[in-house]
């Protein structure tokens, strides 16, 4: 250790001849200290809410999805998906077709988008773990099924048991101005449940039909609008996406459950990042106590630098004293805070101690979610580096005086 560090640490924990010198020093330290520990704990929390919205996604959507690369279906969707689900690392791959209609039931009616999905829809994606009403079959007493987003539940007063009319326009064939009627074609179902994800784009208006009948009301034979893919428990997944992605060719594009949610994990990350730098600007208007303690502390130590003067020290290293002075402050500052801000944030992980107001059953999760991860805190280390190097170098405007 250089005598600069030497003397600058045994300052930072020396006793001064006034109080108020040593009052202004602790406020500086736990300015910083306070100032990082809400960085680390509100950085956690965004991870929390990031994991917990993989959790719910986890749920209904597939760890990958192959997708037409040009137009709307892929031509021999049953084919390619038993060609994919022979790949290693591919647990399931099913075949599905996507689009909107037309929902009557009674008196009410909405638009939805169906989807229309086989019988083993079960080994790709896991819809039965979002039913919260009744049981998700593709048939019921010889009468075609349908399941329910709960938004369209609410909006339609359909429930379990109730006889549904699903319409979409004709996709091929001539239009008749005269019979608009016949200008659609219709599939009667029998809702058999209803689901909630807690996630809007699946809540709001989806539904879950049969894939015979969506193919029956779209003229379509084998193909499918996507091909939805689980992997093998502890597979490589890019290796099988592009396992996948050379088997499936050039028309079929592949994607991941992450890549399929690009935008609502986009706008997560957007909102963290801000956040961090709004409490940077925090943190960097609490290193200003820094300052005025280097400012108290060249006043306090005037006669030993005088001393060391005396003994031939250059002025230089009277400036390099109080400089690393400032960044010892600011380290120490910022390691407790650090330290604080991950013993809350693990504690919050563990314990669920703060919880969220309102109804627990009606909410997704009762607490704050929080997760706690190492990159977020070299991030943090990182910015008291910056504002310690900021902050210290600011002496060199009075400790050559």
């Amino acid at each position: 250790m250089t005598l600069a560090w030497s003397i600058a640490w045994r300052y930072l924990f020396s006793k001064k001849s006034h109080s108020a010198v040593n009052i202004i020093s602790i406020v500086s330290v736990a300015g910083v200290a306070i100032a990082t520990a809400a960085i680390v704990i509100v950085l956690s929390v965004f991870n929390g809410f990031t994991a917990l919205t993989e959790q719910q996604l986890t749920d209904i959507d597939p760890d990958a999805k192959a997708l037409p690369a040009g137009g709307k279906t892929i031509a021999n969707g049953d084919s390619l998906a038993r060609t994919l689900a022979a790949l290693p690392g591919v647990a399931a791959a099913v075949p599905v077709v996507e689009e909107r209609g037309l929902m009557v039931c009674g008196g009410q009616q909405m638009p939805v988008v169906f989807k229309g999905i086989p019988d083993d829809y079960g080994e790709a994606v896991r819809l039965d773990s979002t039913i919260i009403d009744g049981a998700a079959v593709n048939e019921w007493q010889g009468q075609p099924a349908m399941t329910l987003s709960a938004g369209v539940a609410v909006s339609t007063g359909a429930r379990p048991g109730s006889m549904v009319d699903l319409y979409v326009p004709r996709r091929v064939g001539r239009i008749n101005p005269a019979n608009p009627s016949a200008s659609f074609r219709g599939e009667r179902l029998l809702a058999t449940a209803v689901s909630r994800v807690n996630h809007p784009d699946y809540d709001n208006d989806r539904v879950y039909i049969p894939l015979a009948s969506a193919r029956q009301m779209l003229d379509y034979d084998t193909e499918a609008t996507a091909i939805e893919i689980a992997f093998e428990p502890g597979a490589d997944r890019q290796d099988v996406i592009r396992a996948v992605a050379a088997a499936a060719g050039d028309g079929v594009k592949v994607m991941s459950r992450m890549q399929l949610q690009e935008y609502a994990f986009r706008m997560i990350a957007i909102e963290k990042w801000v956040t961090f730098m709004m409490l940077a600007f925090i943190l960097v208007i609490a290193s200003f106590n820094i300052i005025s303690t280097l400012s108290l502390l060249v006043i306090e130590k005037r006669s030993n630098m005088q001393t060391l003067s005396a003994l031939g020290a250059s002025r230089s290293l009277a400036t390099r004293i109080f400089i690393c002075e400032g960044v010892l402050i600011s380290t120490f500052g910022g390691i407790l805070g650090i330290i604080l801000g991950s013993a809350l944030a693990l504690a919050q992980q563990w314990g669920h101690f703060i919880r969220l107001a309102g109804d627990p059953t009606q909410l997704t999760t009762p607490y704050y979610p929080c997760q706690l991860r190492p990159l977020d805190l070299l991030a943090v280390l990182a910015l008291v580096a910056v504002v310690a190097l900021a902050s210290s170098q600011s002496t060199r405007l009075f400790s050559k005086k």
